[in-house]
């Protein structure tokens, strides 16, 4: 029961009595007071769950006692009895935060009605709390961040300071190091708790959709806008908006990314109406910032603001100490995910892995216990499970295909886009391998178009042309 304890307050004694032999057969605990002031001085020396309140009494008025309550027993709700004539009161005291009101003369179950009002609503804020701390609970840094490593400490003792706060924060790491993972822990261990968590990666979306993605659009705002969108900011609300791979904006877009920040406020692409919005920021990287503020392809306002907290994120071939714990938490993941039965590593198999360098970090790790308690025929898993490291090298390392590497980033593009909506994915898609391929053979010809294009096996007019249309600085020879 949430409702247990309740006070009653009023300056007639045939209320007192009334109200106090009828809750008291409903099983709450009743106490009395004649006054504002004994009602305060009781509140102090006693834990309430509701408080009824009589609007008029001698010393401290019903509002006043409002007031205090709010002040120092936020958890009580409050009950404001009020005559016909002090209407005018009662609604100032809805205004202050009391949870009804009741107009004398009223009947008993009336107040009976109000209270189990009440107590629904105690249950489910009860309710909420709880889910609160077990979310809490099951994103404590040392249930879902694995290590303890020297490197992993210190993480861990910067995570304690900033989480509590709204500080902007910059994770820096090599991809697979868990970026992630640490932006879900500061929100989930902050007062942002049971608010949103929204994230966006903004290299996987298409830099003709990420406006909107971040800040919505109107209906008709550009062709197939056939509906008005709500973007990234306006979902995560009071909650942890987490813009992954922010090296990745366009400048454009970088620029109105710094308004947000320092206004606090969007508007909708198409759209006029400024709309606050209040969330917080944490952003990730794998590249250096540093260097491309340098090279004019990151604003240096905008580093500077999300640079609040930089957090370094150790590569897994940094902290080989923590492969061996890792591997238990991966083999338990999958033996719940899965349904397979491994019991853990020979010591062969366990040297092999510590002693791999591990290009695709924490994330290659997962993946390949992953498969190897998913093929193996043994619960014991040996060096034999993991072929593809005694040979040196993964699908996911660096000998990947080409093809291979493109058909991974597509599928986690498009998986983030509503193909129905499309209709020129084939044009969009073209256009954004030919401004990096362009780019980067002229670097390697040092900007000699001539060379390029006879790299590239196209007509030098035409690259000419390319590298108007795509916005491409060109580079002198």
């Amino acid at each position: 029961m949430s409702i247990k304890r309740i006070l009653v307050a009023d300056d007639e004694e045939s209320i007192r009595w009334v109200l106090s032999k009828s809750l008291t057969k409903q099983g709450f605990q009743v106490d009395l007071a004649s006054n504002g002031q004994d009602a305060l001085l009781m509140s102090r020396k006693q834990s309430y769950d509701l408080a009824v309140l009589d609007i008029k009494m001698p010393g401290l008025t019903g509002l006043e006692l409002l007031s205090k309550f709010q002040e120092e027993c936020p958890r009580a709700l409050v009950i404001i009895m009020t005559a016909e004539s002090s209407m005018k009161n009662a609604v100032e005291a809805m205004k202050r935060g009391a949870y009804d009101y009741l107009t004398k003369p009223f009947d008993l179950d009336a107040l009976d009605a109000i209270i189990y009002k009440a107590q629904k609503a105690a249950d489910v804020t009860a309710e909420v709390s709880l889910l609160k701390q077990e979310i809490k609970q099951h994103y404590q840094l040392d249930r879902t961040i694995i290590g303890q490593s020297q490197p992993m400490q210190r993480i861990y003792k910067v995570l304690g300071k900033i989480a509590p706060s709204d500080v902007t924060v910059l994770i820096y790491g090599e991809s697979g190091t868990g970026k992630e993972l640490i932006a879900r822990a500061i929100h989930f261990n902050s007062p942002r708790l049971g608010k949103p968590f929204i994230a966006l990666n903004c290299a996987a979306i298409p830099r003709e959709l990420l406006e909107s993605e971040l800040f919505g659009h109107e209906k008709g705002a550009f062709t197939g806008a056939t509906d008005k969108k709500i973007g990234k900011f306006e979902q995560a609300k009071d909650g942890t908006l987490f813009l992954d791979e922010i090296g990745d904006m366009p400048l454009e877009l970088q620029a109105k990314l710094l308004r947000v920040l320092q206004e606090k406020e969007i508007t909708r692409t198409g759209g006029s109406a400024t709309i606050q919005v209040n969330a917080r920021i944490v952003a990730a990287t794998n590249q250096d910032l540093k260097h491309k503020v340098q090279s004019r392809e990151f604003r240096e306002d905008l580093y500077y603001r999300l640079n609040v907290v930089p957090l370094e994120l150790p590569p897994l071939r940094e902290r080989r100490e923590d492969i061996p714990s890792l591997v238990d938490f991966f083999l338990a993941k999958a033996n719940e995910d899965y349904g397979t039965a491994a019991t853990g590593l020979t010591k062969e198999a366990m040297t092999l892995l510590c002693n791999y360098a591990w290009p695709g970090n924490v994330r290659e790790l997962e993946n390949i216990i992953q498969r190897a308690a998913l093929l193996s025929p043994d619960a014991l898993l040996n060096a034999a499970d993991f072929p593809s490291l005694a040979a040196g090298h993964t699908s996911s390392g660096n000998n990947a295909s080409l093809e291979g590497l493109i058909n991974q980033k597509l599928q986690s593009a498009l998986a983030q886009i509503d193909l129905q909506d499309m209709n020129n994915l084939y044009d969009m898609v073209l256009h954004q391998m030919e401004r990096p391929l362009i780019n980067i053979v002229l670097e390697k010809t040092r900007g000699n178009q001539v060379k390029a294009a006879e790299v590239l096996g196209i007509n030098r007019n035409t690259l000419r042309k390319k590298i108007q249309t795509l916005n491409i600085a060109a580079k002198r020879s």
